[in-house]
């Protein structure tokens, strides 16, 4: 009886399946199998590069019984995401960030409360600096700790324990905006900041998500990693729920000195976009969440390239010289005198993402929630799936797509070329509201790094250029030595 009862629904499940396929007006893909959808149609090496060779910039991929539309070119991001960015702004729902995060926050928030979020989001870290020369300043001095430490340490070694030194360097640019101070790198309650943030940050692309996601009720009973992710976010809030005690009982509303004191205003002003303590909470983690572990990896992408390419770090060691010396630090103002260095750091970006894992193909998802007419097609309630890997490393954009070449952003006459399909941070309303942050910190460290230092590889061994998982991935683990230029 039982048998019978499950093939009349798995008969049903094909039969509703077939008629959305075929009743449709779907982008074109392969057909999809009933409860494992287009699993089987995914390759093992490039498991969605496949698709946009076979099915174009826009193509439809079953997830289970779920249609999910695929865009890997830059005309369809930009239709979607700038022109039709009202349609599709929305985030999609999964169990595994519903829990973590209750749809709250900056990242995973959607409708008039995300709205709300990032509209203040963006004016407190503008306010405090952001785009500007104190915020610089605060970068520069934060800087000079970063590699006064290296160089009490000489030689150094860098590798995957002191590699904590630069997420340190970072992270406390993001304190300093969101707290109102910074931390030493030897500050116990720090670290463990970050270890929570990275299991929480981990989760939603590993396998465990993913299998949350599919068997949520069953999971929540099952020990695993999802298991230690949910404890580290129990963790984390208490720390967070300290510093908003602290600036309560410290701020004055008529001077805030940071985003927490700007929020506690907002609470006592606006209830209706809610702007609430729980929500703050879950802000903050999205800032340093997409504030620290995206620009850090970043960083440490840059330093393996250069101990992979010799030539390359000779060369912005010599044009650093060149036009700042030694004697001062780098400045924004100096990316025009710098094409080169600023090219390498661009093409840093393209090819991590041709390291980055094979489930971290994609950004995270979007949903339309109103009809959208799009490239011929009439989509409403599906989840959007931007690989914005396809984008950077586009044939017609980069001549040399697979080999490391700063040569792609720079012309003829060896001056910067800027490209409006370098899109590192997304594109239209979603894109990372800590741009111009992200931007200053890279070239700032990077270029300080590259002024104090030359890092080389330990004798006798290989350097793996392999990616980690994670929202955003950095390189395997790695030593290399850092010798005081």
């Amino acid at each position: 009886m039982l048998k019978k009862h499950f093939l009349l629904l798995s008969i049903l499940k094909t039969v509703v399946l077939l008629n959305n396929v075929l009743t449709n007006n779907m982008p074109p893909g392969p057909f999809p199998l009933p409860l494992i959808g287009n699993v089987l149609n995914i390759g093992f090496t490039d498991p969605l590069g496949s698709f946009q060779r076979r099915y174009g910039d826009v193509s439809t991929l079953y997830l289970g019984n779920n249609p999910c539309i695929l865009l890997t070119g830059y005309e369809s991001f930009k239709e979607a995401f700038v022109e039709q960015a009202d349609i599709f702004t929305d985030r999609p729902y999964f169990p595994i960030i519903d829990k973590l995060s209750k749809g709250k926050g900056l990242i995973f928030s959607s409708g008039h409360m995300w709205h709300q979020q990032r509209r203040f989001a963006l004016a407190a870290l503008k306010y405090f600096g952001v785009g500007k020369k104190t915020l610089e300043n605060s970068i520069l001095q934060e800087c000079r700790f970063l590699c006064d430490s290296i160089q009490l340490q000489t030689p150094f070694f860098l590798s995957q324990t002191r590699f904590h030194l630069v997420t340190d360097a970072v992270a406390n640019i993001i304190c300093g905006l969101v707290f109102g101070h910074r931390f030493e790198y030897d500050d116990h309650k720090f670290h463990l900041i970050q270890e929570y943030l990275d299991d929480v940050f981990q989760l939603p692309i590993s396998n465990w998500g993913r299998l949350y996601n599919q068997f949520p009720t069953l999971m929540s009973m099952l020990p695993g990693k999802h298991q230690t992710a949910f404890a580290s976010m129990s963790k984390l809030k208490p720390f967070l729920q300290e510093e908003i005690i602290k600036h309560k009982e410290e701020r004055d509303p008529s001077n805030p000195r940071d985003y927490i004191d700007c929020y506690l205003d907002e609470i006592e002003k606006d209830s209706e976009a809610e702007f609430t303590e729980e929500n703050l909470i879950y802000c903050v983690v999205d800032l340093f969440g997409a504030g620290t572990e995206t620009t850090s990896n970043t960083l440490r992408w840059a330093l393996l390239f250069m101990v992979k390419y010799p030539e390359v770090q000779e060369k912005v060691q010599s044009e650093i010289d060149q036009v700042i010396g030694q004697t001062r630090q780098p400045l924004m103002d100096d990316r025009t005198n710098l094409p080169y260095t600023y090219a390498v750091l661009h093409e840093i970006h393209v090819r991590q993402h041709y390291y980055l894992h094979a489930s971290q193909n994609g950004q995270q998802g979007h949903d339309s929630r109103r009809t959208s007419h799009f490239e011929g097609h009439f989509i409403f309630g599906v989840m959007v799936l931007p690989l914005l890997k396809s984008i950077l490393q586009d044939k017609n954009e980069n001549s040399t797509p697979y080999e490391f070449n700063p040569a792609h952003f720079l012309d003829e006459n060896g001056k910067f070329l800027k490209k409006d399909s370098f899109i590192p941070f997304s594109i239209g309303k979603r894109l990372y509201p800590g741009e111009q942050l992200a931007r200053m910190e890279l070239f700032l460290f990077f270029t300080s790094l590259m002024q104090c230092f030359t890092f080389l590889p330990l004798e006798g061994r290989t350097l793996s250029l392999k990616g980690t998982i994670g929202v955003s991935s950095g390189p395997e683990p790695f030593q290399i030595r850092a010798v005081p230029q």
